[in-house]
C-alpha cells in the first residue's frame, strides 16, 4: 500500500511539474521601469503573458535573473515576491494568488532602492526553473523577453534633484557648437601630441622598394615596421641589419625635456627617414609616430606609393607609467581580443596593461595543481546558492559555455605566455592582478570544490591545504557588489599558502615567456565592514597576537603578510588605494607603514571629499598611479541617454573628460558635482583640501584608465567603450603639460581647453577614425548621434567629430547611405527629421531625431 501511495504521489508530482514546464514554455515576459521618483527609489513592473493553452499557476517554479548594482525593497503581495539571492542574482517567486489563464497577462509591481536609467540596467539572462530540487528539474528560457523603452523624464532622471540634462538632438547641437572644422593642415599629425614638431614643406614619397636599416638591438622594431608597412604599401620592403637604407633605426644618446627613457627623434627629409633613441622602446614609439603620418588614403591596403611629410619630431612621455586595465573576470574576453587591445594600446603609446584576471564572478587563469580554479571558477551556470559553483551573473544565463554569453572562459598557461610575449614585442608591460582578500568568490567556490573532492577521498590534509574560508564563520557583511560570501578568511594559514602558490605559478609563466615580472597587483579593495567579526579562527588569532585588538585590523594584517611574500620575490606591489589606508578613530587615514616597501597605490576615488586623496598619498611618500573615476573609468556611459550602454554611479565619462584632466591640479578641472551635475566653485568647494607639493609631484608615477566589464558583452562592445575615449587619455598621459593646466583664470582656461579639445576632435574625426577602420582588422569605435535643431523651418546639424558625415530623412525612416547628405543648413517641411552620422567606411551610429515640437524660432 505504501509503495502504491508513493507511486501515486510521484506521478502527481511528475504530472504537475510537466504541466508547469509546458505552461512556462508559453510565457512571454516584458519589463518596464515606471519611475525613479517614488519611495526614494524606483518602481518597476514585470509583465507575464500566457500565449499557450494551459493555465500557469504558482506551482513549483521560480524565475531567476541578473541585475547589476540594484537592490529591491522588501515588497510582498499576493502575486509574487522579487528577492535578492547574492551579488547580481535575483529571483521572482510566485505566491498564492498568482494565476494566468490562456491569453491573459499579469503584472508584478515592485520597488528598488536605487535609480535605473539605462537599458543596460534592466533584468537580463532570465530563465525559469521548474521542479527545483527534484530529479526531473527543468530549465526553461523565455522565448521572448522585452525591455520597454526609457522615454519619460521620470525614467531617465535619477532623482528630483538630478540636474544633468537628458540628451536630445538640441542639447547635443549646443554642445557641438564648440567644435569647428579645421583645415587639414591645422589638424594634429599624431595622437598623442609630440613634445615638439618642426614642419617643413614637401614630402618624401616611396613608390618602389624600401630598405629598412637597423641596429641589431632593434630587430624587433624593424620587423614590426616592415609588417605595418606591408599592410599599407604594395612595394617591396626589405630589412638590412647594420646596413644602410631609406629608413634607419639607429641608437643615439638622446634627451627630450630632460627625459631619456622612451624618448625618440624622428627626422624625415628628402634623403630619407631616421629614427633615433637611447633604447628599443624609444625606437618603437618613433616607429608608431612614423606610421601615423601618411595621408588617410594610405591606410587603404595595397597603395602603389606612400608619402611622408617632411618634418623633425623630438618626443618623450610626460609620465613613465601610462596604463590601461581590462577586467575579464565579470565578462570574459578571448585571447585574440586581448592581443588586439594590446595592439591599439601600443599604437597610442600606452605602455602598461593591467590584466584583471580574478573576480567574484570568474577566475580566468589556469594554475597548475589547482584545476578547480578553472573547472569551477571559470564558468557560470544555474546552481544552488550555497553550492561550490558559480551562479549566473551579468546575464550569462543558466548554462556554462553558452554561445553568445560571456560568463565562461579562461586562459591556459600557453595562452597567457603567448600574451606576455606578444605584449613585450610591443613594449607593453603586463601586470597581473589577483584580487584578495575581497572580490574572491570564484577562488573561494573553487577551493570549496577541491575541499569536497579530497574529503570524499578521505584526505583531510590535502582538503585543507588551500581552503579559503572558516566554515564556522557567522560574520555578516555585504560587499560593494552585494555579495555576502566573497572574502577569504585571512586568519587561515592555507589562505597564504594559496596566494603563494598562485603567485609562484604566475612567476613561472613570466619566466617561460622570457618576460620579467616587475609588478604584481594584489587588488585589496572594497572590503566592507563586518567580515571576520564572528569567525572562531579570527577570534583565536586576535587573542594570541598582541598587535591585533579587533577584526578591523585584519585587513592591514593580511596585506602586511602579502607584502612580505612579494618582497621576498623582489616584486613591486601594486594595489588599490585601500592598501595604503587604515581606519583610525572612525576615519580613514594614510597608513605610513608601507611607504618604503615597494607599495604603489592606484587611486581611483576622487569623489565624496576625496578629490585630494592621491595628493595626500604622494605627499607622504607613496609612488602613486592616478586612476580617477570621473575621468578614466571607461565603463561609465558616454552620456545619460538610456540607450547609451554603461554605468553611471560616478557620473558619465566621455572623450573630453579623459582629455580635460590636470594631473597636478585636479581641482581646476572639477567643475560640477557628479551626483546632481550642479556647477560648483572649485575655489570654495576645495579650499580646505591638500595640494600637491613639489616632492609629491615627483611621486606621481603616471595615469591609468580602467575598463570594468559588468555591462560589456564581447569585443565589439569593448571597442565601443574604449574608443574614442582612449585618445583623450593618451593626450593626458603622454603629451607635455598643456597650457590650460596652469591657467588660473577659469574663463580663459575653459577657452583654452575648448581650443585644445577642438583640435583633438578634428584629429580623431578626420584622421584617426579612418585609420581605425583598417588598423588590425578595424575597430567598432563609437560614432555619436548628431546634434540638430530646426530654426524657422531650417535644419541645422553638427557632429562631435569633424570628418564624420551626416545623412537625414524626412519621412520617419532610418537614414542609410542612400539618404540625403547634410552639408549645410537646409529647408525642411516635416514633423520628424531623423539624422545619423556615418564614418568613411559606411558604418553608422545611433539615430538622432528632431521633431517639429522642438523647433526653435529666432
Amino acid at each position: 500500500m505504501r509503495i502504491f501511495i508513493l507511486l501515486i504521489s510521484l506521478c502527481f508530482i511528475t504530472c504537475k511539474d510537466k504541466l508547469a514546464h509546458n505552461s512556462l514554455s508559453e510565457i512571454d515576459l516584458s519589463w518596464e521601469l515606471k519611475s525613479n521618483l517614488e519611495r526614494n527609489g524606483s518602481r518597476a513592473v514585470f509583465t507575464f503573458f500566457n500565449r499557450g493553452d494551459q493555465v500557469l499557476s504558482n506551482a513549483n517554479w521560480t524565475l531567476y535573473f541578473n541585475q547589476a548594482n540594484v537592490m529591491p525593497r522588501p515588497n510582498k503581495n499576493n502575486l509574487a515576491e522579487v528577492s535578492h539571492i547574492n551579488g547580481d542574482w535575483f529571483k521572482l517567486t510566485p505566491l498564492s494568488q498568482f494565476k494566468i489563464n490562456p491569453g491573459d497577462s499579469i503584472q508584478i509591481e515592485y520597488f528598488y532602492e536605487d535609480a535605473l536609467i539605462k537599458l543596460t540596467d534592466a533584468p537580463m539572462g532570465l530563465y525559469f526553473v521548474s521542479g527545483e530540487d527534484l530529479p526531473n528539474q527543468q530549465i526553461i528560457e523565455p522565448k521572448q523577453f522585452k525591455v520597454k523603452p526609457f522615454a519619460r523624464d521620470e525614467q531617465i532622471n535619477r532623482s528630483e534633484s538630478d540636474f544633468m540634462p537628458i540628451p536630445t538632438s538640441t542639447n547635443r547641437y549646443q554642445e557641438n557648437l564648440n567644435i569647428t572644422i579645421l583645415e587639414k593642415e591645422k589638424v594634429s599629425k599624431i595622437i598623442p601630441s609630440p613634445y615638439s614638431v618642426k614642419e617643413l614643406s614637401g614630402e618624401l614619397v616611396f613608390s618602389n622598394s624600401i630598405s629598412i636599416a637597423f641596429d641589431s638591438e632593434f630587430t624587433n622594431e624593424a620587423r614590426y615596421l616592415k609588417t605595418a608597412l606591408d599592410t599599407m604599401y604594395r612595394g617591396k620592403i626589405v630589412l638590412n641589419e647594420n646596413g644602410s637604407g631609406e629608413i634607419t633605426l639607429k641608437k643615439k644618446s638622446l634627451s627630450v625635456n630632460n627625459i631619456q627613457n622612451e624618448a625618440y627623434r624622428l627626422n624625415i627629409n628628402k634623403a630619407g627617414i631616421e629614427i633615433n633613441a637611447n633604447e628599443a622602446a624609444g625606437i618603437f614609439y618613433g616607429v608608431q609616430s612614423l606610421l601615423a603620418l601618411p595621408k588617410v588614403s594610405s591606410f587603404e591596403s595595397g597603395q602603389i606609393s606612400i608619402a611622408f611629410p617632411l618634418l623633425m619630431i623630438e618626443d618623450a612621455p610626460r609620465f613613465s607609467y601610462r596604463g590601461f586595465q581590462l577586467d575579464v573576470g565579470r565578462n570574459f574576453q578571448t585571447k585574440e581580443t586581448v592581443k588586439k587591445v594590446i595592439d591599439i594600446l601600443s599604437v597610442y603609446k600606452i605602455n602598461t596593461f593591467l590584466f584583471y584576471l580574478t573576480e567574484d564572478e570568474g577566475w580566468r587563469l589556469e594554475i597548475d595543481g589547482l584545476p578547480e580554479l578553472t573547472e569551477v571558477g571559470a564558468q557560470r551556470q544555474h546552481t544552488k546558492a550555497q553550492s561550490a559553483a558559480l551562479h549566473p551573473s551579468y546575464g550569462s544565463g543558466p548554462y556554462a559555455n553558452k554561445a553568445g554569453a560571456y560568463g565562461s572562459g579562461y586562459y591556459t598557461k600557453e595562452d597567457f605566455i603567448e600574451i606576455l610575449k606578444y605584449a613585450r614585442q610591443r613594449h607593453v608591460r603586463v601586470i597581473p592582478e589577483v584580487n584578495l582578500p575581497g572580490h574572491a568568490r570564484a577562488a573561494i567556490k573553487s577551493m570549496e570544490k577541491r575541499y569536497e573532492r579530497y574529503m570524499e577521498q578521505g584526505n583531510k590534509e590535502a582538503a585543507e591545504e588551500y581552503r579559503l574560508i572558516d566554515p564556522q564563520d557567522k560574520s555578516e557583511y555585504s560587499s560593494a557588489q552585494s555579495y555576502n560570501d566573497n572574502i577569504v578568511c585571512v586568519c587561515r594559514k592555507s589562505v597564504y599558502a594559496f596566494y603563494e602558490k598562485v603567485i609562484d605559478e604566475i612567476i613561472d609563466m613570466y619566466a617561460s615567456a622570457g618576460v620579467p615580472l616587475e609588478y604584481f597587483h594584489v587588488g585589496g579593495d572594497e572590503v566592507p565592514k563586518g567580515p571576520w567579526t564572528k569567525s572562531p579562527l579570527c577570534d583565536d588569532l586576535i587573542a594570541e597576537s598582541p598587535e591585533l585588538q579587533s577584526a578591523d585590523q585584519l585587513h592591514p594584517y593580511f596585506f602586511r603578510k602579502t607584502v612580505e611574500m612579494l618582497n621576498e620575490r623582489n616584486i613591486k606591489i601594486a594595489g588599490w588605494e585601500e592598501t595604503a589606508l587604515k581606519s583610525e578613530n572612525g576615519s580613514i587615514v594614510v597608513n605610513d607603514e608601507f611607504i618604503d616597501k615597494n607599495i604603489i597605490p592606484y587611486v581611483w576615488n576622487n569623489l565624496w571629499g576625496n578629490q585630494d586623496l592621491g595628493y595626500k598619498l604622494a605627499n607622504r611618500g607613496y609612488p602613486v598611479v592616478l586612476c580617477p573615476v570621473t575621468n578614466f573609468y571607461f565603463d561609465l556611459a558616454y552620456d545619460k541617454d538610456p540607450e547609451e550602454a554603461g554605468l553611471y554611479w560616478a557620473g558619465f565619462v566621455n572623450t573630453k573628460n579623459a582629455y580635460e584632466y590636470a594631473p597636478f591640479d585636479v581641482f581646476k578641472t572639477t567643475k560640477r558635482d557628479n551626483a546632481h551635475y550642479t556647477p560648483i566653485d572649485p575655489l570654495v568647494e576645495f579650499s580646505g583640501m591638500e595640494r600637491l607639493t613639489a616632492n609629491g609631484r615627483q611621486n606621481i608615477l603616471g595615469l591609468q584608465a580602467q575598463l570594468w566589464s559588468e555591462t560589456i558583452k564581447g569585443p565589439k562592445m569593448l571597442e565601443y567603450y574604449l574608443l574614442p575615449k582612449l585618445f583623450g587619455f593618451a593626450e593626458s598621459a603622454w603629451a607635455k603639460e598643456r597650457d590650460w593646466e596652469t591657467e588660473d583664470d577659469p574663463v580663459k582656461r575653459n577657452q583654452m581647453v575648448n581650443e585644445g579639445y577642438n583640435k583633438l576632435t578634428n584629429t580623431i574625426g578626420q584622421k584617426e577614425m579612418p585609420r581605425l577602420d583598417k588598423l588590425f582588422g578595424g575597430f567598432n569605435y563609437r560614432i555619436p548621434p548628431p546634434g540638430a535643431i530646426i530654426t524657422n523651418g531650417t535644419l541645422f546639424a553638427n557632429t562631435s567629430y569633424p570628418g564624420l558625415i551626416i545623412r537625414y530623412t524626412t519621412d520617419g525612416s532610418e537614414p542609410d547611405l542612400n539618404s540625403p547628405l547634410y552639408s549645410s543648413p537646409v529647408k525642411v517641411n516635416s514633423n520628424q527629421i531623423n539624422l545619423r552620422a556615418f564614418n568613411r567606411a559606411g558604418r553608422g551610429g545611433r539615430i538622432s531625431t528632431v521633431e517639429k515640437t522642438n523647433q526653435l524660432k529666432q
